[in-house]
């Protein structure tokens, strides 16, 4: 399995980043999230920081190297985030709890499964074409959805969320997949920042005529100028399926070497109490990260031969 990522949080005009991403993998199975905290409620950073952990967690402990449903884990994952989410302002007794978007995407195999809760969205770009999109729980997606079929009321605010982590209900999580994924192929994960100012025609354009090393940037610094100083925090992670393990690309992470049993992963194993999250997550940053996992999985593999 070989995949190249590249990813990017900016904080935008808001007084804080909110905004959390990272993935892991094993040698036959990866793991890509990206959540968006709510304003509005209290904690959205440590909403999006638990939802992440929870998917890892669960992912470290059933991929072993692959998972038997993927779907089914995506699910239950994101499910399990909902409650890690009441359990948190149950033990913190806070009057309302946190609560997140999060959308997520796993690739095993050749083939790719997501799932999402809430407005964080994933694009599937394949040549020129966007092949695949979440669709927003939103009332403004709703609506477009159902048509004329049930109008919406002018008095609801279109933009607002029906469904999240943290509510008080249960999520609705809508998954998808298996898509057979073919060398090229891209994925992105975004927050509303990106697509709340950025068009699907352009964020496709860009991934088609970029790498995602440039289109990445560019599409952030587009939210960015587009939305003004009130912009809200920007995240993007993008993966270009490679495929088999072909042609070298520098960029790349490829699995093929791993142990049944290692395990690698970017985000952040805990969040201490008290600890200031990044405003800022620069690529400088997410490369040393993953220098550090590389560095790991060899001495791993070193230690096996």
């Amino acid at each position: 399995m070989r995949f190249s990522v590249y990813q990017v949080s900016r904080r935008g005009g808001r007084e804080k980043n909110e905004d959390r991403m990272g993935y892991c993998y094993t040698r036959s199975s990866g793991l890509f999230a990206l959540a968006d905290g709510m304003g509005g409620h209290p904690e959205g950073e440590v909403a999006s920081q638990l939802a992440l952990q929870m998917l890892a967690a669960l992912f470290q402990r059933e991929a072993k190297p692959g998972l038997k449903d993927p779907l089914r884990f995506l699910h239950d994952a994101i499910l399990a985030g909902h409650h890690q989410l009441l359990r948190y302002a149950t033990d913190k007794a806070l009057l309302d709890t946190p609560r997140t978007t999060i959308v997520a995407c796993l690739i095993q195999g050749n083939a790719a499964y997501w799932a999402h809760c809430g407005d964080s969205r994933l694009y599937l770009v394949r040549g020129d074409k966007l092949i695949a999109r979440t669709r927003d729980h939103s009332y403004t997606e709703l609506q477009d959805t159902m048509a004329q079929v049930v109008p919406i009321a002018q008095r609801f605010n279109r933009n607002v969320l029906f469904t999240c982590l943290g509510s008080p209900g249960k999520p609705v999580v809508d998954t998808a997949g298996p898509l057979l994924m073919q060398a090229g192929d891209k994925v992105l994960l975004c927050s509303d920042g990106l697509w709340g100012s950025v068009t699907d025609a352009v964020i496709t354009e860009q991934l088609t005529q970029r790498p995602i090393s440039d289109a990445v940037p560019e599409l952030a610094e587009q939210a960015l100028r587009n939305a003004g100083a009130k912009s809200d925090n920007v995240t993007i992670l993008a993966v270009e399926w490679e495929g088999a393990e072909e042609t070298e690309t520098q960029s790349a992470v490829s699995t093929e070497s791993l142990g049944d049993e290692v395990f690698a992963s970017t985000i952040q194993a805990s969040l201490a109490s008290g600890d200031a999250a990044p405003d800022e997550l620069d690529d400088a940053e997410i490369e040393r990260s993953i220098r550090e996992i590389n560095e790991a999985i060899r001495r791993s593999s070193q230690k096996k031969s």
